[in-house]
């Protein structure tokens, strides 16, 4: 089985190639006529042999694959004179943009890689970043009361470096977050004071743009129909199916998929991922502020704490609701106003009827249940949504 670092390889070997690649068809482009013309520079055909020397270099990305797309120099320079006989401006743009073609699928085979990669990444991402989470919380309560110019001493400062480290290695070529250099300059002098500033200053900041960078925005959703217009002439029928099918998701999965219901909605703001260190489930918490707007002017906001339970073989129980009550206290304060149980399943009458309870009480804290129907009646609103996470059964 091909483990984690030596798939990591191959991608950085592959990136090599291609910053090669991406470096010689500058080179090219620069020499290449823009007018009729006819023997090249013998700088021209040098490079177009490189090129060619190193695009094998480049694998397969689900199937796609770069062409040699150059032209021999004379070749180039008599599709310009050509064009310049036809006299019309469509033939001239044809000409570069067959000219260009070899850069356009330079581009297109880097924003593949770039998907690829996140793909690859994205489980191992989510762990050290909730590993760096729980050994910051460690951290925190070690150096308590300490001067902030003593040395942190505690074995977790080691953890919390190497897993800054592997991070790094993580992101690759791609953008670091913001806040990135100062969190390395702090772990680098090791202060308590040090400490302080990732907790409050640097962290949170890198933590969010690694989630945000955990899932590409414009990855595309796989289409296999080739034209709709046909799907609709075939005129199907049949009743549709409402079900949803769970088990496509791990739970990662669902917890994006709730984390875009809370970011899309309307009255929501603020959403956040958090991490829910002392759960028994290991399962992530997410934060969203609720907003309600009175029509006489005044806004009240609640701040609602959401757990996630990818739940397929069983229900959400009474002891479940009661732990999920009590770790709302971790999150405090600002006070939790809202407690949301979403899971794939559903909750057990005696669950039911303990959150029923509770909620006709005099506690500030809400409770509301979202079960798998409910989930799936906000989804049927969002088609775009089942889409992407392709949980049309049947599909």
């Amino acid at each position: 089985m091909t483990t984690l670092d030596s798939a990591l390889r191959q991608f950085e070997a592959t990136e090599a190639n291609l910053v090669k690649l991406e470096n010689l068809w500058t080179q090219i482009e620069q020499l290449l006529p823009s007018s009729p013309a006819f023997g090249g520079p013998p700088e021209y055909e040098k490079l177009c042999l490189a090129f060619r020397r190193v695009l094998p270099g480049l694998p397969a990305i689900d199937g796609f694959r770069i062409t040699d797309c150059l032209h021999d120099y004379d070749e180039a320079g008599q599709m310009h004179f050509d064009a310049a006989e036809i006299g019309e401006i469509e033939a001239q743009v044809s000409v570069r943009s067959e000219l260009e073609r070899q850069g356009q699928e330079l581009r297109e085979y880097r924003s593949r890689l770039q998907a690829k990669r996140r793909e690859l990444v994205r489980s191992r991402l989510v762990k050290l970043i909730d590993e760096t989470d729980e050994v910051l919380a460690g951290l925190k309560s070690e150096v308590e009361g300490q001067v902030i110019n003593a040395t942190v001493t505690a074995p977790g400062w080691e953890r919390l470096k190497g897993a800054v480290s592997e991070i790094d290695s993580l992101i690759g070529a791609g953008s670091r977050p913001t806040r990135w250099s100062d969190l390395q300059r702090h772990l680098s002098f090791g202060m308590v004071g040090d400490l302080s500033d990732i907790l409050g200053l640097d962290w949170p900041v890198v933590k969010k743009s690694l989630t945000a960078q955990l899932y590409g925005q414009h990855d595309p959703v796989p289409v296999t129909a080739e034209d709709l217009g046909e799907i609709v002439a075939a005129k199907p029928t049949g009743p549709v199916t409402t079900r949803l099918d769970w088990q496509m998701l791990t739970d990662e999965d669902f917890e994006h998929l709730v984390f875009l219901l809370i970011s899309e909605a309307s009255g929501y703001e603020n959403p956040e991922w958090l991490q829910k260190t002392h759960a028994p489930d290991r399962g992530r918490d997410l934060s969203v502020v609720r907003v309600e707007q009175d029509p006489l002017g005044s806004v009240r906001r609640y701040r609602t704490i959401i757990q996630c339970k990818h739940w397929l073989s069983r229900s959400v129980g009474q002891g479940d609701v009661a732990d999920a009550r009590s770790q709302m206290e971790l999150w405090q304060p600002p006070r939790v106003d809202v407690l949301v149980i979403a899971t794939t399943g559903r909750f057990t009458a005696d669950a039911i009827s303990l959150v029923e309870q509770h909620n006709q009480s005099d506690r500030a804290l809400n409770i509301a249940m979202w079960p798998d129907s409910h989930l799936e009646r906000l989804l049927a609103a969002r088609p775009h949504l089942i889409g992407q996470f392709r949980l049309r059964q049947g599909t």
